[in-house]
Formats: C-alpha cells, structure tokens, sequence
C-alpha cells in the first residue's frame, strides 16, 4: 500500500479514537511537521517598533474616525477607517504574539495614544485637518506616505511573519494614499 494513503489512515484513525479536542491536537501536530512555524525572540528595540507600527495604526484610525465625523460628506474617511481597524487588528496580533504589552492602549479612547510622540502628532494633523475638507484630506495623504516609510523601515531585521504582516499593512496604505490622493484631486 502507498505509504501516503496509509499515513493518512492511521492519522485519521487516530482522529476517530482521540474526539475532538485530540483531533485538534493532532492536526496541529500534523501542521507542525509539515514545517513549524518560526517564532523568534526579538529584541527590546524590535519589540518598542511593533509598539510603535500598533499605535500609528491607531493613530490613522483615529484621525479618520474624526475626519469623518467632521466631514461626513466625504466617505473617503468611512470606508478606510475600517481598515485601519483591521491594521490596528493585525499590528496587536503581533504584539500580544511576542510579548509586548498593550494593557495600557484604549481603543474605545479616539485621539489618546500612549507614545507622547504620536500624541502630539494626532494633536497637530487634527489641527491641521480641521481647517478644511482639502487640508483633512491632505492629512491622510500624509498619514498614508508616513505609514508606508515607517512599515519599509520596521521591516529591517524583523522575522518573516512580522515582514509577511507588515507588507500587507504597506499594500492596504498604498491603496489609502492613492484613494487620498483621488480625493484631493476632486475636492
């Protein structure tokens, strides 16, 4: 018999016999020898940048959130600030995976941020973002070109899995800046 076949039997014998939560276990194994994932240990400085690429998530989602409730003419804001949820999402999937804290981040809390750095910034463009549907929109063009730089250069050195996420952050804020910069071109 194929010794393919007959590893698939005994493994879904296995199954039959263990229930549920064996199965469970078993797939997982069985994943695991297809090749295991790589979990690395990162550095003090490498685990303050994911801390850093989660807030600034949050920090477009913010500013768009208030854009948006300021400027409920323009959807631009609606549709990406629902991105930028699922980007917060990814970014503190990271995060809580290689041990970083993020007891102290609120979501629920619009435009408060614990790295006074992004505070500040999420102070000035709301600022500058309140003077005009243009200036608003221009805000999230430049929250888009500062949140691609910002992933290319959090990319260095970082394992595969957080490249592999950063990279569709990068993909998602391409698409936010050309949607930007569409409305910019119309307004």
């Amino acid at each position: 018999m194929n010794k393919k076949i007959e590893s698939r039997r005994s493994f879904l014998s296995k199954m039959a016999m263990t229930g549920a939560a064996g199965a469970m276990t078993l797939m997982s194994a069985s994943a695991y020898a297809k090749g295991p994932k790589e979990i690395s240990e990162l550095t003090a400085e490498q685990k303050d940048e994911l801390f850093f690429i989660y807030q600034e998530e949050k920090v477009a989602r913010d500013a768009y959130v208030t854009l948006g409730n300021i400027y409920t003419e323009e959807q631009t804001f609606a549709s990406i600030q629902l991105s930028e949820q699922r980007h917060m999402d990814s970014a503190r999937e990271l995060c809580v995976k290689y041990g970083v804290d993020v007891s102290e981040v609120d979501e629920t809390k619009v435009g408060e941020f614990v790295l006074p750095l992004l505070q500040t910034l999420y102070d000035e463009l709301m600022m500058s973002g309140e003077e005009s549907l243009l200036d608003a929109l221009k805000v999230g063009e430049l929250i888009e070109i500062k949140d691609i730089k910002d992933l290319e250069e959090a990319c260095i050195g970082m394992p595969a899995d957080v490249v592999s996420v950063y990279e569709n952050l990068k993909e998602g804020s391409l698409n936010h800046l050309e949607a930007f910069q569409t409305a910019i071109a119309r307004a």
